[in-house]
């Protein structure tokens, strides 16, 4: 370890200058650094100075620091004061006295305890109003800088392509102009505060069937005229990072792609900021998309294409990367301009003149009222009214009786990257709050999972007298020969999707036998089985009750047994994977709601209520792409069994992506899309429902009729024949900026200026608009244009304005 007060003797050193230009303290601190010094400068974790195993004394980038320090406690000051306490520790006991940089995320309001939570990303994207954008991502800077945070892994301003994707929550939709536009007011505001933005995933997150990190092979016009305008626009706003994707692009996984990296992002583009990789995504090349025989060799290979930071998800794991280092893998020039370019913001911030915060201004500002205030104005600008047949909205006040039906009704989510909210407000309780407990009844319904069989839990398997199953793994598909590794597991539920098994066991090429004894539950068990993919089988008591042993796809298969409470069976499971990503369960009837007893119990409700609003929602996010985009459980059922009694159904959606609507969408009034809407959103939600709002939030996405239409855009170009189906119409359920209003509005008087323009120059495109309804209300004017001779097929209409 450096002694205590090393750093002192640095102080009249160049580099401790600030009345010197940045780049001659960039050089004069370059040149007094050690290969191992300038290794950690290019190292960043989640992480703290508790662990005794961990040696910083060679200093940072950076670290993600929890908000729980050692007394426990959870909120703004003590944040900042960890934060402080972090900082003093590399100025006065590294040998330079280098500050790192505290980062964090904070897509929609930082994501830690005591901080405000706003709506989430697409919802903000709905409200159309990039000032209203710019505010939030003001308060959100404000609470995230007085913690002493100087970086956020955001925003994420890859396109929504394909609304399959569980992370379309996380961006600001499908369309380029509509993203940047947003991209350009967070990033403005936050790099005003002195916070380094990290617009991700360069260069784009989401591949074929809308599935999370697939490889894409987009050539370089469709990436320049769709992918690349938010990330351009984000770093003509000033953002001083970008992260990389772990997806490969054209066939070079993106944290090591030259052409991305070094030659578009740096040399075209003239990006003066530093590459960050995505979260252990360096080693990706070497695990995932077996390009690199090892991590050393994929580290090299991608700070030698333009990556400059490595980002871990664990301090111990920086042996492989610095030995790529020790080991002059990486040319010095290039380990030089990488440092360089994060000494730079080091400076450049500010932080080797005074890198602490105070924590008294941190407490004050994190969750400020003004900032709840901001919350529930955003939550309810970008509420998108979907329906409203029969003008069943807005709901009088003098309603006697109403129904709040559905789990999403009381859980108040907030969705990914999230932290936990400060007072979330459900939807359920701001509306009992408007009519009063003696009007308003909940009932919960079947929820959003409702399942059929549930994962059989760890205290019902023994072995040996232990909790668990013996465990045999074998490096071929077939159990045979010795297992090469032999453990207990807890219970039979795996998905090795990115890993093997264990160490010695391949990727793709292995077989389990499971064995152990299992116990009846108190109530008993009617169903037992396996749900899992390729081959499987079950024996209880030495009968086999579940044989699927061939390569199949993914599914469920439970024999109809009785589990006596209490009584010990033996049980062995056998799995084989010839192809990798491999998943299976033990599953059972035991313990699984009783869907249909949910849904009755809601509809006697329905029937005696004026009114009914059934609350659903949908699962996503990351890594949790979703194949079907109808409501997941019983929630179709419970609309559908509700809408059947009669009364007036009103449908609030809460998630952050596209849903289907076909089996229900006729059958009730209503249909309300609040998206994640914040801490503040159940009092959106009633203020919208009950007209004290009126709704103008816009689509950012196109919603489809079916999954079958997907990918579906509205700027796709032209077909070379037609856009419909046999079954079907190729045109959209509800298309990117639609939404209904409580009032009306006229447009007239539309002038283009000039008319005829033969070269470049400005156009200005005019209109009047008029309220025509009864009530004051907010539009979203809209300017789509299209290309009606081009040298190359052009996209059928492109937002230009709004």
């Amino acid at each position: 370890m450096v002694p205590v007060g090393a750093a002192q003797t640095t102080r009249a050193l160049p580099y401790r200058n600030s009345q010197l230009p940045v780049a001659e303290r960039v050089t004069d601190l370059l040149a007094r650094m050690t290969r191992e010094e300038k290794f950690w400068q290019l190292f960043m974790v989640p992480g703290d100075l508790d662990d005794p195993g961990r040696d910083y004394s060679q200093g940072i980038f950076g670290l993600q620091i929890s908000t729980a320090p050692a007394g426990g406690t959870r909120d703004a000051r003590a944040h900042a004061e960890r934060i402080n306490a972090i900082q003093r520790y590399f100025a006065e006991r590294t040998r330079h006295g280098i500050p790192i940089i505290p980062f964090d995320e904070a897509l929609h309001g930082l994501a830690r305890e005591g901080a405000t939570m706003f709506p989430q990303a697409i919802g903000l994207a709905a409200t159309w109003d990039t000032a209203l954008m710019g505010r939030v991502a003001d308060a959100a800077a404000r609470e995230t800088r007085t913690r002493g945070i100087r970086q956020v892994l955001s925003p994420v301003v890859n396109l929504a392509s394909d609304v399959r994707w569980g992370r379309v929550e996380e961006t600001y939709g499908e369309d380029p102009h509509l993203a940047s536009m947003m991209a350009r007011a967070f990033v403005s505001r936050f790099e005003a505060a002195g916070i380094i933005t990290t617009p991700k995933h360069f260069v784009a997150n989401v591949g074929e069937g809308g599935r999370d990190s697939y490889p894409i092979t987009w050539s370089p016009r469709h990436l320049e005229e769709y992918f690349f305008p938010p990330f351009k626009a984000a770093l003509a706003a000033g953002a001083r990072s970008v992260m990389t994707a772990y997806n490969s692009v054209d066939g070079t996984p993106a944290t090591q792609n030259r052409w991305l990296l070094g030659e578009t992002l740096k040399r075209d583009w003239r990006f003066g900021g530093f590459v960050v990789s995505d979260a252990a995504a360096t080693g990706g090349a070497t695990v995932l998309h077996m390009t690199e025989a090892d991590t050393r060799s994929a580290a090299g290979h991608a700070l030698g294409a333009g990556l400059d930071v490595i980002f871990q998800s664990a301090h111990e794991q920086y042996l492989p990367y610095w030995e790529a280092f020790r080991r002059g893998d990486i040319a010095g020039p290039v380990i030089d301009s990488a440092v360089s370019r994060v000494l730079k913001p080091k400076f450049q911030l500010g932080l080797f003149e005074s890198s602490l915060v105070d924590p008294d201004t941190a407490a004050y500002w994190n969750g400020h009222a003004s900032h709840r205030h901001l919350a529930g104005e955003a939550a309810r600008a970008g509420m998108v009214l979907l329906r409203n047949q029969r003008n069943r909205l807005p709901l009088v006040r003098s309603i006697r009786s109403l129904a709040v039906i559905g789990t999403d009704a009381v859980e108040a989510r907030l969705g990914g990257y999230s932290g936990p909210g400060i007072r979330k407000v459900s939807i359920f309780e701001a509306i009992r709050d408007r009519l009063g407990a003696d009007r308003v009844r909940y009932a919960p319904g079947p929820g959003r999972l409702a399942p059929d069989f549930l994962t059989v839990p760890a205290e019902f398997l023994s072995v040996d007298g232990t909790t668990g199953v013996r465990a045999e793994y074998f490096a071929n598909p077939r159990l045979e020969g010795t297992p090469v590794m032999v453990r207990q597991d807890r219970a039979i539920d795996f998905a090795w999707t990115i890993t093997a098994p264990g160490p010695r066991v391949p990727l793709d090429w292995y077989s389990v036998r499971w064995t152990g004894t299992i116990t009846g539950p108190a109530k008993g068990a009617r169903r037992i089985g396996l749900e899992g993919n390729d081959g499987y089988r079950l024996w209880l008591d030495d009968r086999l009750v579940v044989d699927g042993w061939s390569k199949q796809s993914h599914r469920a298969r439970l024999a109809e047994v009785n589990l006596q409470p209490g009584k010990s069976y033996r049980l062995r499971v056998e799995f084989f994977e010839p192809f990798g990503n491999g998943r299976i369960r033990l599953v059972w009837d035991h313990g699984t709601p009783d869907w249909k007893a949910e849904v009755d119990g809601a509809v006697r409700l329905a029937r005696t209520s004026e009114v009914t609003v059934v609350v659903a929602g949908i699962e996503e996010g990351e890594f949790r792409d979703r194949a079907r985009l109808s409501l997941p459980g019983k929630q179709e059922e419970l609309i559908r069994a509700v809408a059947a009694t009669g009364t007036p159904v009103v449908v609030v959606l809460v998630g952050g992506s596209a849903v289907t609507m076909s089996s229900w969408l006729e059958l009730i009034d209503a249909v309300v899309f609040a998206w994640y809407p914040g801490e503040e959103g159940g009092n959106a939600v009633a203020d919208v429902l009950f007209g004290e709002h009126n709704p103008s939030g816009r689509l950012p996405i196109t919603f489809p009729i079916s999954e079958g239409q997907l990918p579906l855009v509205y700027n796709h170009k032209p077909t070379g024949r037609g856009d419909d189906y046999v079954d079907l119409t190729g045109q959209p359920l509800f298309p990117l900026g639609f939404g209904l209003s409580y009032t009306t509005f006229e447009y007239s008087d539309l002038r283009i200026e000039p008319l005829v323009s033969n070269g470049p120059g400005p156009v200005t495109v005019s209109c009047r608009i008029r309220n025509t309804g009864s009530r004051p209300g907010h539009e979203v004017v809209q300017l789509y244009l299209k290309d009606i001779l081009a040298s190359v097929a052009r996209p059928v209409m492109e937002l230009k304005g709004f």
